[in-house]
């Protein structure tokens, strides 16, 4: 069948969509572009989760177009992260970036979280219209995992525009050249570093080691611009969900809004509502895999839809309602398995501390423009808002 995503309606509202095709068949076979090349979407829970988690199928991109041209430029350094490893060198990598980005590092962030998040809040004029992404889902993100990793103020902005524009679904040119730039700056930046040794989670990641083992400069530019994309993209995505779907359901709004205490127990339900990460990233298979009822050949790309798996029926009842009694612990919005996202921990942190702040120092805020015509941003991997305006 075609590719449901690159209709735009589906950018609006992916779970009709994704609501059919699992009741159809949970794993069927798609259009995955231009050229006449196929894959399968997976929509049911059962089968992402065993997906993601599948021995079978394979995350190297390399391998996968080994021998063949592949439709991309990316720079190496973006294609050929962490996320598109498999074992055993992604244990390797994984290994020693955890040693870097610790429970205790995020632990210590939240005093900068919470000082970051009160001084874009302050800019709010109270009574008046703004964007909520523009005034703080977007910079609170970026403040902190350039902060985190020791980029330079004076050039924030710089690459916080080629990270978003990696994204830009349609525009493979603009996300190559944004990828090359990205992974320079990256390169430039650690090699400072090597000169003048800080205390940030870059400079412990150009020192980490585990025993004779460490990370080499590839990696090192790698795991930087992994680490800023993935650092900010997410959560980014998480916020602007999050409030647009509370302010859909005043009763809930108003939940939290009584006793901000309750907000971190809500974010797995926000997530699981609203993933901000539609399709997590590439995979294939290696031999056939039989996923449910369907066995995929070797050698196809597979596509794990997280948002429809976090809808389906079958494992939360009701996926439709935001329910924040429900326990949702069980979604798929960080990922599964080896994968799972490392900056999962910091992800929540900030929006704990963010959707806290707001509902407590704007307990009227509002929506400002109808909900079905807020414009969505243009890709088929993040699952986020362009704008959200609201009134404050």
């Amino acid at each position: 069948m075609t590719d449901p995503t690159q209709d735009p309606r589906f950018l609006q509202d992916p779970y009709p969509t994704y609501a059919a095709m699992r009741s159809a068949c949970p794993v069927q076979s798609v259009a995955t572009g231009s050229g006449g090349r196929t894959g399968y979407l997976v929509t049911g829970y059962a089968e992402a989760r065993e997906a993601l988690a599948h021995p079978g199928l394979s995350k190297d991109t390399g391998v996968f177009f080994s021998g063949k041209e592949s439709p991309r430029r990316l720079h190496p350094a973006v294609a050929h992260t962490m996320l598109a490893a498999d074992p055993p060198r992604h244990t390797r990598l994984r290994r020693l970036v955890t040693a870097a980005f610790t429970t205790g590092a995020v632990t210590e962030l939240r005093p900068f979280i919470a000082r970051v998040t009160g001084e874009l809040l302050d800019r709010w004029p109270v009574g008046e219209r703004l964007d909520f992404m523009d005034a703080l889902a977007v910079p609170l993100p970026v403040l902190v995992i350039c902060e985190l990793l020791g980029v330079p103020e004076d050039h924030r902005s710089d690459v916080r525009r080629w990270s978003g524009e990696l994204f830009a679904s349609g525009r493979p040119g603009l996300a190559d050249a944004a990828s090359h730039a990205l992974a320079g700056h990256m390169t430039r930046l650690i090699a400072a570093k090597r000169l003048s040794p800080g205390h940030s989670l870059l400079d412990r990641l150009v020192a980490a080691r585990d025993g004779d083992d460490r990370l080499s400069e590839e990696e090192l530019v790698s795991f930087a611009v992994l680490l800023f994309v993935a650092g900010h993209e997410t959560t980014t995505g998480l916020l602007g969900n999050a409030l647009l779907a509370l302010l859909r359901q005043p009763a809930q709004l108003d939940r939290l809004r009584r006793n901000a205490d309750e907000v971190p127990a809500a974010l797995d339900e926000l997530l699981r509502f609203d993933s901000p990460v539609s399709t997590a990233t590439f995979r294939f298979t290696t031999e056939a895999v039989t996923l449910g009822a369907t066995e995929i050949p070797a050698g196809v790309p597979v596509l794990v839809a997280l948002g429809a798996a976090n809808r389906d029926p079958e494992r939360f009842p009701s996926p439709d309602v935001l329910d924040l009694d429900r326990d949702a612990a069980a979604h798929l919005s960080f990922g599964h398995g080896i994968h799972r996202c490392v900056g999962a921990p910091l992800a929540r942190a900030e929006a704990e501390i963010a959707l806290r702040a707001v509902l407590t120092r704007f307990p009227g805020i509002r929506l400002a423009a109808p909900p079905e015509g807020l414009e969505r941003r243009h890709t088929r991997l993040v699952r986020g808002l362009a704008a959200l305006p609201v009134l404050v």
